[in-house]
């Protein structure tokens, strides 16, 4: 080891001489926080590139942490090409600048993510981009809807908030034989309860591109945000890495970390949370403030029988922690925000896939023109199941009923 004492403290205290041995090996891979990356030499700087993920040139276009997530993600989509965001909103808003200009246009579902709307309907069409939206339960609207300057079409199962699950090869079939890209928040899937690439068993009837917000079931801990874009077209990543690049998206060390972390239990978590809003999504059925159930894996919740042939094919199936009831139309919207407030383990909050159990009131003529036909009147108010007892969770919205609906 060199002699340093020679320079100045302040020198050896960053340009000290220890360099660790090769060999060291353990369960969580290493967290790399950096901005700046050093290169041994001028010609490792000329060789190195970042697109290909065969080398690093900069914190933002990723370390051995980051391409490590990215091939995780990838694999658990299905994909071949991953890139992380910020966000979930941010892997959706990549995605929409990317693939959609001026003169162009974008079709969604009635149902889509809020934000999602928010960003076709105040940004994107700022800047020349179309915006339509189509019923997501008919493969015929869709059609009746896409025109010449169709680029791209989001999916969404199930729909935000009131739950519908739509016939996803019926409307990825659409799409095909229009030679529309279609892009699929697969957010409430999280890549495990079907295959966005392989719709049916079959790849010709995959998305084109998956979005993800890892913030939910692949953080877990309701403490991070994150997003993820997967692709199996190379054309399609190389397009949306360049506008990826161009925004200076980037995301922080700790946070991969702790994504990577949580991976290895996303399974585990998922499937502990389907097993739970089951369970209590079932026994509100037969509560009497309760109108109607919103739960793809419940017989007679809109399409139900879509989730089935998707997601079960034979067996039990996988459905998320998340679901959402109509609050029967006698009760007053004070009322059902009464009954939200009364909650003691349900706490009020927006996103979900942690620990911890949340309810929501939503007024959906102010979200959405069109209301689903198969919607029963009443308010809508949705569940997300966390890690809590369920038998707590049960007792706890049995109290809060009987104190404001008096049953």
């Amino acid at each position: 080891m060199p002699d340093t004492t020679r320079f100045d403290i302040a020198t050896r205290l960053i340009h000290d001489s220890y360099r660790p041995p090769a060999g060291f090996e353990s369960v969580q891979p290493p967290v790399y926080k950096a901005s700046t990356v050093l290169f041994a030499d001028t010609a490792a700087l000329r060789a190195s590139r970042w697109e290909d993920r065969s080398g690093y040139t900069y914190g933002l276009h990723g370390t051995p942490a980051s391409y490590l997530l990215e091939q995780r993600i990838a694999a658990l989509e299905g994909a071949s090409h991953c890139l992380l965001a910020p966000s979930g909103l941010a892997a959706i808003s990549v995605t929409a600048l990317a693939l959609l200009g001026q003169g162009d246009e974008v079709l969604l579902p009635h149902n889509v993510y809020g934000p999602n709307k928010a960003l076709s309907v105040d940004l994107l069409q700022r800047y020349g981009i179309g915006c339509g939206f189509y019923d997501p339960m008919d493969a015929q609207d869709l059609a009746a809807r896409m025109g010449p300057a169709t680029r791209l079409v989001w999916l969404e199962p199930p729909g935000s908030v009131t739950m519908e699950f739509p016939d996803l090869p019926a409307l990825v079939r659409v799409c095909r034989g229009r030679g529309v890209t279609t892009a699929l928040d697969n957010t409430w899937g999280a890549g495990l309860a079907f295959a966005p690439f392989d719709l049916l068993g079959d790849a010709s009837l995959g998305v084109d591109v998956s979005v993800h917000a890892l913030t939910k079931y692949p953080s877990g801990g309701g403490d991070l945000l994150m997003g993820a874009i997967s692709t199996r077209s190379r054309a399609l990543h190389e397009r949306i890495q360049r506008c990826h690049m161009h925004l200076g998206m980037g995301v922080a060390g700790n946070d991969v970390e702790a994504v990577l972390r949580a991976l290895p239990g996303m399974a585990l978590r998922y499937r502990a949370q389907d097993r739970a809003a089951r369970e209590l999504a079932g026994w509100l059925q037969g509560q009497g403030a309760v109108a109607q159930v919103l739960h793809p894996a419940l017989a007679g919740s809109p399409g139900h029988a879509h989730w089935q042939l998707l997601c079960a094919r034979g067996g039990e199936g996988l459905a998320a922690g998340i679901f959402s009831v109509v609050i029967d139309a006698r009760y007053t919207s004070a009322q059902v925000d009464a009954f939200c407030d009364a909650l003691q383990h349900f706490r009020l909050g927006y996103s979900w896939g942690g620990p911890l159990s949340l309810v929501m009131p939503y007024q959906l003529a102010a979200m959405r023109a069109a209301t689903p036909t198969q919607l029963a009147p009443g308010t809508v108010v949705r569940f997300a199941i966390g890690l809590e007892g369920v038998e707590d969770l049960r007792a706890d919205l049995a109290q809060a009923m009987e104190r404001v609906f008096g049953i």
